[in-house]
């Protein structure tokens, strides 16, 4: 879940692109967008005038690239004009989320990102209910500005309150990127947000500067991933996805171990049982 108490600091465009990334890396993954009044995700991904399919099974996502390796669902495909505005109190919210959780086919999912709105409200608590028995995480996102750290620090305490672990924090709109020489201009200031995690003892990922170029290409409703996959503003993505994928595989060796080792000890308890009773019989 890509959480933070502040609007405008870029959660869209962070979720959007950390599931590029995963997918880029060969992951199976699902992206559910559940900002009912804003949707931008449809825009951001190019999708404008796609709409959902229903199934016997469900509503059928939208998969972006043609394949089913990721796939996409928001309210913004549902409307029948995007400019529509959604307006719902929080018992009809809650049940669209449900509804996304429960009745979209999403498949089998290595990632599902979730783009949520700002603040704590009816949508967070709603969509962390319903994913608590898929062991859900959250990755918070800031500014370098104080006014946006202090939300971002009640979205902490909204986390810790509900039971919901933090992986990390990102430093959006860290400085700058200077299209014709790639220097970066700290405009908005620097460290704020790796000063947070810090004091909150949350992993820092780092920082992604603003570029020019990120910006052209959501506006134009372009992936741009795709076409600058080695982009300065994406390291700090890179550098966590690869740490996602180490702790995972080393959490799959883990269960397999266990899984091994409990099926070892079953199988033990249950020969000498059985040779117990063999034993028994004979005598």
């Amino acid at each position: 879940m890509v959480l933070s108490g502040k609007g405008g600091v870029g959660k869209s465009t962070v979720a959007c692109q950390l599931a590029l990334t995963l997918s880029n890396a060969g992951f199976k993954v699902g992206l559910l967008d559940v900002d009912l009044c804003g949707p931008s995700i449809p825009h951001v991904l190019g999708l404008n005038g796609k709409s959902v399919h229903s199934a016997s099974a469900g509503m059928v996502p939208v998969y972006p690239d043609g394949t089913q390796n990721f796939a996409v669902m928001s309210i913004g495909f549902l409307l029948a004009n995007k400019d529509d505005a959604v307006i719902w109190r929080g018992p009809k919210k809650s049940a669209i989320i449900k509804d996304f959780v429960d009745n979209v086919i999403w498949g089998k999912l290595d990632y599902l990102v979730i783009d949520t709105p700002p603040g704590t409200s009816d949508e967070h608590i709603s969509v962390t209910e319903k994913l608590m028995p898929y062991n859900p995480e959250a990755v918070l996102v800031t500014t370098p500005q104080g006014v946006s750290l202090s939300d971002v620090q009640k979205e902490i305490y909204f986390c810790r309150k509900v039971g919901l672990p933090i992986l990390g924090m990102i430093e959006n709109m860290s400085g700058f990127v200077c299209p014709h020489c790639t220097e970066c201009t700290n405009i908005f200031g620097e460290g704020g947000g790796k000063s947070l995690a810090d004091a909150e003892n949350i992993p820092f990922i780092g920082r992604i500067p603003i570029d020019p170029k990120l910006m052209h290409q959501l506006d134009d409703g372009r992936t741009f991933i795709e076409k600058h996959n080695e982009a300065t503003s994406l390291i700090a993505l890179h550098k966590f996805v690869e740490t996602l994928k180490l702790r995972d595989l080393q959490h799959n060796h883990t269960d397999s171990t266990t899984n091994l080792l409990n099926n070892t000890t079953t199988e033990t308890t249950t020969n000498l049982q059985n040779n117990n009773t063999e034993t028994i019989t004979k005598t």
